[in-house]
Parts: structure tokens; sequence; C-alpha cells
């Protein structure tokens, strides 16, 4: 990681392995990400102390919340939100909705791509369909996964709203 940082880590298990190497020891920043088993009150805690000790505090995302088999969860963001306002901080956010991570996706997809020819597909309109659209991406709601009745009323103006996979498919391969 850049600035040397040692991370206190607010992830799960599966993700850990993505920061193999990482010094951890004596943490000067927190990175949040989707960690249901992480959010409690004493690894908040922690998280917030390094924080007000002057930590950076880096997200992974900020959605709302996400789908699972079982309903609708909350996301990343709620906690994210709640340490940024408890230590009068501020996320650096290196998921989505950033423009940077959409920018970082285009570049590593074909270093070629334009933005305005580039459509992105999401089921949440605030993370997916305008953060893209943020970005100078074109994009694009389908009413599938954690889509609610009305998001693309509601949140945003998507320039495509799709009731499924097949829409989109069928919109890309005939659009010529």
């Amino acid at each position: 990681m850049q600035n040397k940082l040692r991370p206190l880590l607010l992830l799960e298990k599966e993700a850990l392995e993505d920061f193999d190497g990482v010094l951890t020891e004596d943490p000067n920043s927190v990175v949040v990400g989707l960690s249901p088993s992480q959010f409690h009150y004493g690894r908040l805690t922690e998280a917030f102390n390094l924080l007000k000790s002057g930590a950076n505090l880096v997200a992974i995302n900020k959605s709302r919340y996400y789908k699972r088999d079982d309903g609708l969860a909350i996301g990343t963001g709620a906690f994210v939100s709640a340490l940024e306002y408890a230590a009068d901080t501020e996320a650096h956010v290196v998921g989505k909705p950033s423009v940077h991570f959409f920018h970082l996706a285009l570049k590593d997809l074909d270093p070629s791509l334009m933005a305005a020819e580039t459509l992105m597909v999401g089921d949440d309109v605030r993370d997916d369909v305008l953060g893209a659209q943020q970005a100078g991406l074109q994009g694009a709601l389908v009413k599938t996964g954690k889509y609610q009745d009305g998001d693309e009323k509601r949140f945003g103006d998507p320039n495509y709203v799709f009731d499924n996979l097949e829409e989109v498919a069928d919109f890309v391969i005939y659009q010529q």
C-alpha cells in the first residue's frame, strides 16, 4: 500500500487474502469493506479511536445495502458514514461510486476505451448507474438483484432501463 499504510482491516475472512503481505501491526489507517462480522461496537470503537488519532479512513465502497438470499441487508456505507461522523473525518472511497474507480476500471479493461462510449449496467441506480454517469459513462439500470420498484424515478435518470440482462444483451448486440 502507498504511504506505508498499516491498516486495521474491517473485512471478512474471504477478502483478507487480497491483503496478504500487507503489514497490519500498529495500524495507522482503517480499511472498511462489507464485513458483517466486524461491524460491532468493540471493533468500530477500535477503528474510531485510530481515526481520532489521525489515521486515514479508506472505504472499499459506500453501498447503502446489498441483496442476500434472505432479502436486503445494510451495506458498508452506513458503517463508513458512522465512522466519518463520529471521528469527524472523510473516507477515501476506492470503489463505487467513486469517479476514480470507474476511470481505473476503464483503463484496466482497455486504455483506448472512451467513457462516453462505455455502458455500465447495474442494479443499484445510485452507486452503479449514477456513479458511472458522473464518471462520463452511459448508465443502464437493470431491474434485477437489489433493484427496488421505482428506483429509476426516485434517485436519478439512467440513460437506459432494462427489465433483465437478456434485454441488455439484445440492446448491446442489435443497437448497431
